[in-house]
């Protein structure tokens, strides 16, 4: 449906990491931010056990329980944002290709636009992780390394979870990213000649009971 994210490289790197880590048959599976619908897709034709799907665009919500019904494959898909992911959970894998494009104001797009560093989804999620979690269970979060990777793993290593980056790829800006160079630049977030942009996935793991009491659903700007 137009206006709804369309699978890219990012995507495909995040598919990817989930089928080389295995571990998603009979599992409870949740994607967040989901689009089309195309990672709780992919999980369930995995063997998922259960997949819920969530996104707070309408379109997207649409777009991924066509997607699913088309294709015979029980996915829940609800409207909604991290509360809603919470409340749902929790869950034995978690699955995300947020908006993270840095953006410095003015109208923004909610397929990418996630703030000055493009991490207005991607720190809240992490901070929710381990709530959405179950033990022994993992997450793959997917973003640019505009967005800085360290924090990323420090986030999510502050909620008690193990973390490691276990897939990168170079791919060459695109238009939306041509489009900020200049922003990105000024920001400190790319060097002088970035040219190309390094996608990563994060393996996030829940390897004991969470600590992390304080740690309510906050509202992004997804």
């Amino acid at each position: 449906m137009p206006g709804v994210y369309r699978p890219q490289e990012d995507s495909f790197l995040l598919a990817q990491a989930l089928r080389e880590a295995g571990g998603s048959r009979d599992a409870r599976v949740l994607d967040f931010c989901t689009g089309t619908g195309f990672l709780a897709v992919t999980a369930a034709q995995l063997g998922a056990g259960s997949v819920t799907a969530v996104d707070i665009a309408t379109r997207a919500v649409l777009t991924a329980r066509f997607n699913a019904r088309t294709r015979g494959l029980p996915v829940r898909v609800l409207r909604g944002g991290l509360d809603v992911a919470t409340r749902t959970g929790p869950f034995d894998v978690v699955l995300s290709n947020p908006p993270y494009v840095p953006h410095e104001g003015g109208p923004a797009d909610p397929r990418w636009d996630a703030g000055p560093d493009g991490r207005c989804v991607l720190d809240p999620l992490c901070d929710e992780m381990s709530n959405l979690l179950s033990v022994n269970g993992f997450a793959l979060v997917v973003h640019s390394g505009f967005n800085g990777v360290d924090a990323t793993l420090d986030r999510l290593r502050r909620g008690g979870l193990k973390a490691a980056v276990v897939a990168r790829q170079k791919i060459p800006l695109g238009p939306v990213l041509q489009s900020r160079v200049r922003y990105l630049r000024h920001a400190q977030l790319a060097g002088q000649d970035a040219t190309n942009e390094e996608v990563v996935v994060i393996r996030a793991d829940r390897t004991r009971p969470s600590d992390n009491v304080d740690c309510a659903p906050r509202e992004g700007c997804r």
